[in-house]
């Protein structure tokens, strides 16, 4: 539930009946006995046209008794209300506390109150809550997205006629972001692109929620823009995150980060981590670089968050770290752009469907093994690989994942007619076979 627009915070919660209003309407709550309860009501009206504001149906909920109000969606998903705005009416002052709630959860709710149903309700202030129509990840297991949030509910921005309005929608956190990126560049003109990324990700407060909960790294990315610790921030940290993949046959990694020092200085550096009890991390300082070493202290499987904060010269900058725990692990050589795989799985499997993703263009080729074949696959560029590996074990899919660096490939290497086209070889004589079929049908008619 988010509170609405005008609602205020609570000194202790609110224990009482849940009853039901129908959409909160006057004529919806006579002879309803809601004196004392917590109302709830449904978004909108059944009639046609109709328009209910929220704070009309607060106001008839204050007017029969209630102690407050829930008025949850009616369609899918949660919403943002407001109780004071210009159409309220300028004498409108919410008396009771009103907040809005998901359909899913409305509709559930409901359902319970088939029986006499209690309820207590709390509120209170808590600036990082992110909007449910904020974009969410996971969109890959080789990096982390969003990169970070920013303030884009209950916005209070212009109108077209001069006034103001809290207004909410990820069009209004753009606007924060871009700001904060032209006051960089008004300090330092020379910055380039991905060090303004760098500065603004890195710098960014890890968000928590109301109890004190960290919002994972897919929801809240590295947490909410700090424009203030942006602008004094002197490092430029690359990359912005850390993937890990472990297994119990890969049970330690190191991955590095580069560290640029816009003011020449690198001293007053200190790294911690948040702490994981799965996994132990590890670092080690030498000139501009700074390795993170990941191991296993127990070899439970799924997907871990961590995160290395870094301390310079009174500025904390966060790295959010995504740690996977695979069941084995994928070999990878490579002679000349030929990427040879050899799976290590600790069960016994049938087969494996291996995707190379090339992380620059985003080409993916696709190759199988099984206990008997290792697979092969020919790229043709240099540059950094992600490799995801679905293996089939006892009807169970489990999911490897690797990254691997391909290096210079020789331009004397001999490609085939289809690798010098970018055409799928398969592909091409499966179409060849179609046309050949194709024509001799054709003869065959004819000559008939």
């Amino acid at each position: 539930m988010i509170p609405m627009v005008g609602t205020n915070a609570l000194d202790k919660p609110i224990i009482a009946d849940i009853m039901f209003g129908k959409f909160g309407r006057e004529r919806d709550l006579e002879g309803a006995n809601v004196e004392n309860s917590i109302l709830l009501v449904e978004r909108g009206s059944d009639v046609e046209n109709e328009i209910v504001y929220f704070s009309d149906k607060e106001a008839n909920a204050a007017k029969s008794g209630a102690k407050a109000i829930i008025v949850y969606n009616n369609k899918p998903g949660l919403f943002l209300g407001e109780l004071t705005h210009e159409l309220a009416g300028p004498n409108y002052k919410p008396k009771i506390p009103a907040l809005s709630m998901s359909n899913e959860d409305g509709l559930k709710i409901r359902d319970l109150l088939q029986n006499r149903t209690v309820g207590a309700l709390n509120i209170f202030y808590n600036p990082d809550f992110v909007a449910s129509f904020s974009s969410r990840g996971p969109v890959s297991p080789f990096y982390i997205k969003p990169d970070m949030v920013a303030p884009g509910a209950f916005v209070n921005t212009t109108l077209t006629d001069g006034k103001y309005n809290f207004t909410s929608g990820t069009s209004f956190a753009a606007p924060h972001v871009t700001g904060a990126a032209a006051l960089l560049l008004q300090k330092d003109s020379e910055l380039k692109p991905h060090e303004i990324k760098s500065i603004l990700v890195t710098t960014s407060d890890p968000v928590f929620d109301a109890y004190g909960n960290k919002f994972p790294a897919k929801i809240g990315g590295s947490g909410r823009i700090n424009v203030t610790k942006a602008f004094g921030a002197n490092l430029v940290i690359e990359p912005t995150f850390l993937i890990f993949n472990l297994s119990s046959e890969k049970p330690t990694q190191t991955e590095k980060l580069q560290i640029k020092s816009l003011d020449e200085k690198l001293d007053n550096i200190d790294v911690s981590f948040l702490g994981n009890e799965f996994i132990e991390l590890g670092h080690q300082l030498e000139n501009d670089t700074l390795s993170i070493s990941a191991s296993l202290n127990d070899e439970k499987l799924g997907q871990f968050e961590d995160v290395a904060f870094i301390d310079h010269d009174g500025i904390m900058f966060s790295i959010p770290i995504l740690i996977h725990v695979n069941k084995g692990k994928i070999g990878i050589q490579e002679n000349h752009g030929e990427l040879n795989f050899k799976l290590d799985f600790p069960e016994k499997w049938s087969y494996a469907k291996i995707s190379i993703i090339n992380k620059d263009t985003g080409k993916t080729d696709t190759t199988s093994a099984t206990p008997t074949k290792d697979a092969t696959l020919t790229v043709n560029e240099s540059g950094e690989y992600w490799i995801e590996t679905k293996i089939r074990s006892n009807e169970t899919t489990f999911d490897l994942y690797e990254t691997f660096q391909v290096g210079t490939i020789s331009k004397t290497k001999n490609l085939s007619f289809f690798e010098l086209i970018s055409i799928p070889e398969r592909q091409v004589i499966i179409v060849f076979f179609i046309i050949v079929i194709i024509a001799l049908v054709g003869i065959k008619i004819r000559s008939s």
